[in-house]
């Protein structure tokens, strides 16, 4: 048995899915706590993990502090690095307070790992980095930040190699200021990062290759493992009020956008309801932080609003899933064995987006600044005909779904713990 520390940051989507893992390693005997936001306490806490509080938590903090919560819509990339920088600065402080003396591994998420480097080397802890998403260049794909579109093998390295330094530029002040703290000498993000990729140390990247193949040009101790679902306690069901709904006619369509669109609810809630009128299908509209409701759509009786539910219980009832795809979501959506109406707004988004697509488990991808076009009613109703109407992109899905029932991330990373003795 051994103290385990996960750190996880950001949205849902970067937390929940180490509540599963961390749920499968203290099963295996281990004492884990998850440091994250107060937003996921509760969350953390269910799964039978401690909580450890981290700041920059992103449901409190608002791009400007004199004015209300704006919303979460494509921005430039200056105005996200801005943003970005300022999240990660907050988060600094709270990595090394979250680490307590008889912390005996990190595991750490994306968005802490270049925090965790230092705290791990100033207090000799072992650590493994955990990703959601691919990081290390490859001519397999370019970065999946850069929109899904091949450059080419030379061109996708290029641009992975710069991705890579734009995260080095992105943490330099926070790593610096961290590692005075803790009284290491200065270093730069890139030295650390090539020190580390010198060293092989082992990456295990918590999605599956039904979505992406490991790619062959990455070095040996990159591997992908397959996903981390978030937790939900075993006995766990459907609200009666979902129940009743999916009793009462036929597998609606669900919508939603997690954490994207914020203050966006009231618009999108309107186009939801008239898309799903004009393509003759019922419909779960997920509230979100977009907020999204049936409070405007009167006279629509078969729509209904829900808050938070697993997706693994309400998934699989679903005549298809309308979302941002956010790493999280897409896999969720292909585990149901459903098809996906992919509506990426920034980010990774048209990565996994386009990756469901080449599948055939998804139509085409939507990019959500189309919904705000006069034809976005009629584009939304078509992808929801294809989706619905079309069976081989149910099989295709199902397909996918019987391959990722096979996997088993979590116990991957249970079987890295031990290696290291843990």
């Amino acid at each position: 048995m051994t103290n385990i520390l996960i750190t996880a940051a950001g949205s849902y989507g970067d937390v929940a899915p180490y509540t599963g893992l961390g749920a499968r390693l203290r099963e295996a005997g281990h004492e884990v706590a998850l440091a994250t936001h107060d937003t996921y306490a509760g969350l953390v806490r269910a799964a039978g993990l401690e909580f450890r509080r981290l700041p920059a938590d992103p449901r409190t903090r608002r791009p400007d502090a004199a004015g209300p919560a704006q919303p979460a819509r494509p921005a430039g990339t200056r105005a996200l690095m801005r943003r970005a920088a300022a999240f990660v600065k907050e988060l600094g402080g709270g990595i090394a307070e979250a680490a307590r003396p008889d912390t005996g591994l990190l595991l750490l998420s994306a968005t802490t790992a270049p925090l965790g480097h230092p705290l791990a080397e100033a207090r000799n802890i072992p650590y493994l980095d955990l990703p959601l998403v691919p990081g290390a260049p490859t001519g397999d794909f370019a970065p999946v930040v850069s929109g899904g579109r091949s450059l080419g093998r030379w061109g996708n390295r290029a641009a992975g190699r710069l991705s890579l330094r734009v995260i080095d530029r992105l943490y330099a002040d926070a790593t610096r200021d961290l590692r005075a703290r803790l009284g290491l000498p200065p270093t730069t993000a890139r030295a650390a990062r090539r020190l580390a990729e010198a060293a092989g140390r082992p990456v295990l990247h918590g999605f599956s290759e039904v979505l992406v193949p490991r790619p062959a040009d990455w070095r040996t101790g990159l591997d992908v493992v397959g996903n981390w679902w978030p937790w939900h306690a075993p006995d766990a069901r459907l609200p009666s009020t979902v129940e009743d709904f999916l009793a009462a006619g036929p597998p609606p369509v669900f919508i939603g956008f997690g954490s994207m669109a914020s203050g966006d609810g009231e618009r999108l809630s309107a186009l939801a309801a008239a898309a799903l009128r004009r393509a003759k299908v019922r419909g779960i509209l997920q509230s979100g932080w977009a907020g999204l409701t049936t409070r405007h759509t009167a006279g629509h009786d078969d729509l209904l609003t829900i808050g938070d539910v697993p997706h693994a219980l309400l998934f699989p009832r679903m005549a298809a899933v309308v979302h941002h795809c956010g790493a999280g979501t897409a896999a969720a959506g292909l585990r149901a064995g459903v098809p996906t109406v992919p509506v990426p707004v920034t980010a990774d988004q048209p990565f996994w987006a386009a990756r469901l697509a080449s599948l055939g488990a998804a139509t085409a991808p939507i990019p959500f600044a189309d919904l705000s076009a006069d034809h976005a009613v009629a584009r939304l109703a078509h992808a929801l005909t294809q989706a619905t109407a079309a069976p081989g992109r149910r099989d295709h899905a199902a397909e996918a779904a019987h391959r990722l029932a096979a996997e088993d991330g979590a116990g991957q990373v249970l079987k890295a713990v031990e290696r290291l003795g843990a």
